[in-house]
């Protein structure tokens, strides 16, 4: 039996091993956008293309993206205008959700394309078949390095993941406490309305000898 240590680094592993890989319909006009949560200093990888509705002939005119990979902050990391398919690869610079957008021009009547997309992050970016390919090195280190770089990609992951927690406890506390000062003027706003109408409700009854 593997340790218990040895037996999460394996699922751990495995998880890291998942792409984002998927198919969508675009209806044409439409914009369809996909974001990933990439910390900095991590490669991403990805490929696009469209799928041809009559396979063995090419493909209509009509069929064409347009693509943009941004960073949370609006930095262009890659850039396609109204082509069939397209790769891209980058290291990411800043920590923060990447938005992958793809549209397509407007036609009459509409019409509707499908795209396949395939984007890997951190360990599954990286190209171990050309790595194999040099054969300066055998399956079973090839297998030894995916499996450390997973366990150094698990590491940096818990490391981005205290950050980020620690920032959203400290957004918690910054809110708690302008709740706090906000519920406290509020409370005295209200005394203060509750008192001047008293003293008006006082003064009324008095001139008019009703108390």
């Amino acid at each position: 039996m593997f340790p218990t240590s040895l037996r999460i680094f394996i699922i751990l592993g495995f998880l890291l091993n998942l792409s984002r890989s998927l198919r969508f319909d675009l209806q044409s006009g439409h914009t369809k956008c996909i974001s990933e949560d990439i910390k900095s200093n991590s490669m991403a990888v990805g490929n696009y293309h469209i799928v041809n509705p009559n396979e063995g002939t090419p493909l209509p005119d009509s069929h064409k993206l347009t693509v943009r990979v941004t960073s949370a902050h609006g930095n262009n990391y890659h850039t396609a205008d109204h082509v069939e398919s397209g790769k891209f690869a980058y290291t990411a610079a800043e920590s923060g959700d990447y938005m992958a957008c793809f549209w397509t021009p407007e036609h009459n009547p509409p019409l509707t394309v499908t795209v396949d997309f395939d984007w890997k992050t951190g360990v599954t970016a990286k190209d171990w078949g050309s790595v194999v390919k040099k054969g300066t090195v055998d399956v079973m280190e090839i297998e030894l390095k995916k499996l450390m770089d997973t366990v150094n990609s698990v590491h940096e992951e818990m490391f981005y993941l205290r950050d980020r927690e620690e920032e959203m406890q400290a957004l918690n506390r910054a809110t708690n406490s302008r709740m706090f000062w906000l519920g406290l003027l509020s409370f005295v706003v209200c005394l203060s309305v509750a008192g001047l109408q008293f003293w008006h409700l006082k003064h009324f009854f008095e001139r008019k000898k009703l108390l």
